[in-house]
């Protein structure tokens, strides 16, 4: 019999005691990381089984539904999202007080809808790599306005543009430079640089999930003849790489995403935007507050280069 077997039946037999343990927490954060409990049981080297009734036990006791089984990719409920932060706290509460060297046995999980963090994403990862090595730091795009962290499918986000969510934290990091991003044989590609009424004349192409731009980036009495709305970043692109219109991303999306049938040119008379970090207003990861130093140090250390 193997250990995660024995331990799966120590949990069966300890089930009906209305206690909950540090296994119970473990359980509930696996199967919210992995979106699966079949993926969770293999984590922690449990039975399927076992996994499914340590987390039944743990909703039993607090009288809450944490995971939402309606679909076959299992999500958070609201509840769940929130007791996520404080079960992941406390797991890591226990471990440090055991001594285990702190917040390692989890993933820092950070989502950003597109470009990441700029020209800062390789410095970022090779540096907590090399002084948080038994913390991962996993990098997720998520088609969405605050990049799954309302959702609770990220412990942390890039995000660009002002973010009006109840319930966040946001950090200003630094601003990024408007670009105009135009087809490669549009008569605007041959131009050094271009201005917001250069783009008003044809159709605007905008990303209405995760992007910043919308027609109140030009003033009211010279908005876009047309928009032409898709819903992520590789769409944006197809859609003027086809001719269909044009787009304003920031700079960081022409070094991310470089795509042959692209323009990209500076937009001269468009706002910089804002480039934040965002948790939310709980306890969450016990290492976000490193995330959050070590992010600014980069942005220090390169703009300083």
């Amino acid at each position: 019999m193997s250990a995660g077997q024995d331990a799966g039946q120590a949990g069966e037999r300890g089930r009906g005691t209305g206690r909950i343990e540090v296994r119970h927490l473990r359980a509930f954060l696996a199967v919210a990381d992995e979106s699966s409990v079949t993926r969770a049981a293999a984590r922690l080297r449990l039975t399927q089984p076992a996994v499914s009734r340590t987390l039944a036990a743990l909703e039993q006791h607090l009288g809450l539904r944490l995971v939402d089984r309606s679909t076959h990719h299992l999500a958070l409920t609201a509840e769940g999202v929130a007791f996520r932060d404080k079960a992941a706290a406390a797991v890591a509460a226990f471990d440090e007080a055991l001594g285990s060297g702190g917040p390692g046995r989890w993933p820092l999980r950070l989502g950003h809808a597109w470009s990441a963090f700029g020209r800062y994403t390789t410095p970022l990862l090779r540096t907590w790599q090399e002084r948080y090595p038994g913390t991962p730091l996993e990098l997720l795009r998520i088609d969405d306005r605050t990049a799954g962290l309302t959702r609770g499918e990220v412990d942390a986000a890039v995000l660009r543009g002002p973010v009006e969510v109840p319930g966040l934290v946001t950090e200003v990091l630094y601003e990024e430079e408007r670009v105009a991003a135009v087809a490669a044989d549009s008569p605007l590609a041959a131009r050094a640089e271009l201005r917001l009424a250069d783009l008003a004349t044809g159709s605007v192409v905008l990303n209405t999930v995760s992007g910043t731009t919308t027609p109140g980036l030009w003033p009211p009495s010279a908005r876009p003849a047309a928009t032409l709305t898709v819903a992520n970043t590789d769409d944006w692109l197809t859609a003027i790489a086809a001719g269909r219109g044009a787009g304003v991303s920031t700079a960081s999306t022409a070094a991310m995403h470089p795509h042959a049938g692209v323009v990209y040119r500076p937009l001269t008379d468009a706002p910089a935007v804002p480039v934040l970090l965002a948790r939310r207003d709980a306890p969450g990861h016990p290492a976000l507050a490193d995330l959050a130093a070590l992010a600014r140090e980069i942005v220090a250390r390169e703009a300083g280069d």
